[in-house]
């Protein structure tokens, strides 16, 4: 009689395990589908003599390697994660917008919660230029007309005035797409009206007394500001913008 209780408790034991195993699987919080790709490490010389005054002085930047999202966050990742949906423009695969600094730092904590081993940030200033011109020294990384922008980005000429679904246009030579155009990119670092005390080794450049914070990257309604050098700055309280995330190897 004992043999037989004793049989029963542990089937019981087991079955209460499986259980147990089944209801956190279940309960597991599911990741957004991203893709990333490995930025390699490299030096360039950041800024431009040729546009505004907040592009100067140009200067060198050495940065390790790391890796960027292919493409803008998109609503459906952002909905996944956060279980709504600001942007003005609706569609699962279009970039979310409206978000603002303080939204995106909010994404990728609970993001990090989910998958803490990869380290998710925004991209320093540094590393979304670099990454935007992978090697060239145009304006655009496809050239310097507006004609070589139409292949590469949503910009004003053809959006339509509004964005459109990410990955659709030709990615620059590293696997990047919508760098130029559809939605502007907030970035890690606080805005600064020149480069004069810029970090040099890519790092987010955090010191100073602005209120505001970087965007890079143009958007829909734009071109001059499509520019790989372009600058621009928000409000971190205000949605304003779109972004990308990159993570350390």
């Amino acid at each position: 009689m004992k043999w037989i209780v004793t049989i029963t408790l542990i089937i019981a034991v087991l079955a209460y395990g499986q259980d147990v195993k089944q209801s956190s699987q279940t309960n597991r919080v599911s990741i957004p589908k991203m893709k990333f790709v490995q930025i390699p490490a490299g030096s360039f010389m950041m800024g431009s003599n040729d546009g505004d005054s907040d592009e100067k002085p140009v200067h060198r930047v050495t940065l390790s390697s790391f890796q960027m999202m292919t493409t803008e966050v998109t609503q459906s990742m952002w909905k996944d994660v956060m279980g709504s949906n600001p942007s003005y423009w609706k569609g699962d695969d279009l970039p979310v917008r409206r978000v603002s600094w303080n939204d995106c730092q909010e994404f990728i904590r609970e993001l990090n919660q989910r998958d803490p081993v990869k380290g998710y940030r925004l991209p320093t200033e540094a590393e979304w230029e670099y990454a935007c011109r992978a090697g060239t020294t145009t304006k655009y990384y496809s050239g310097n007309s507006e004609s070589d922008l139409k292949g590469v980005a949503w910009y004003e000429g053809n959006s339509g005035d509004k964005t459109h679904p990410v990955g659709q246009k030709e990615p620059n030579v590293w696997g990047l797409y919508d760098m130029h155009g559809n939605a502007w990119e907030w970035c890690e670092d606080r805005w600064h009206y020149n480069y004069k005390g810029a970090p040099s080794d890519g790092s987010a450049w955090v010191s100073g007394s602005s209120p505001y914070r970087v965007f890079r990257g143009g958007a829909w309604h734009t071109s001059s500001r499509c520019r790989s050098t372009s600058r621009g700055m928000g409000n971190p309280d205000l949605g304003s913008s779109g972004f990308r995330l990159v993570c350390d190897d």
